[in-house]
């Protein structure tokens, strides 16, 4: 996704040239790109000239777009899992209040995707040695801005889950 941030503007680029350029397989790079088009995030162009392009400016995809895209909703353990969150237990069976780490894992959870929601992709696209600079909210963390598909927090709405 990168590769495609820095080449925004220019058109398609084959995934021939990405491959290289990133070392991952023609194939595999093939297999991440269903979902990230399924998503609105890429878009495909075929022929002698086709590739792949953002869909998108670069300024407007968040991380967290990418990874929502690829592997669903960032949950550091089983238990947080967001289709349970509505149930009294855990998929472990334990009752949510008697669980003396889970309010750890929430937290984490939270920081993961407020983070990843605060990086976008034109973000990663410095120049190489130069330090990510985002801006902070509280204790030096990055501010959380909802990423383009629309969720932020810990875990995107449940319409956004069976989108």
């Amino acid at each position: 996704m990168v590769h495609l941030a820095r080449a925004y503007g220019k058109g398609p680029v084959p995934l021939s040239e990405i491959a290289e350029k990133e070392h991952i397989s023609p194939d595999f790079l093939e297999q991440l790109m269903v979902p990230l088009r399924n998503k609105g995030l890429v878009k495909s162009v075929r022929g002698a000239r086709g590739g792949y392009l953002l869909a998108i400016s670069p300024s407007e995809i968040t991380l967290g777009d990418v990874m929502w895209s690829m592997d669903g909703p960032f949950v550091p353990v089983q238990c947080l899992d967001f289709v349970g969150e509505t149930q009294d237990t855990c998929c472990m069976g334990i009752l949510k209040p008697d669980c003396s780490t889970r309010d750890v894992w929430v937290l984490l959870r939270e920081k993961v995707n407020e983070t990843l929601n605060s990086v976008r992709l034109s973000d990663l696209c410095r120049e190489a040695g130069q330090p990510l600079r985002l801006p902070t909210g509280q204790a030096g963390m990055p501010t959380g801005q909802a990423g383009m598909l629309g969720w932020e927090g810990s875990a995107p709405p449940l319409s956004a889950a069976s989108a």
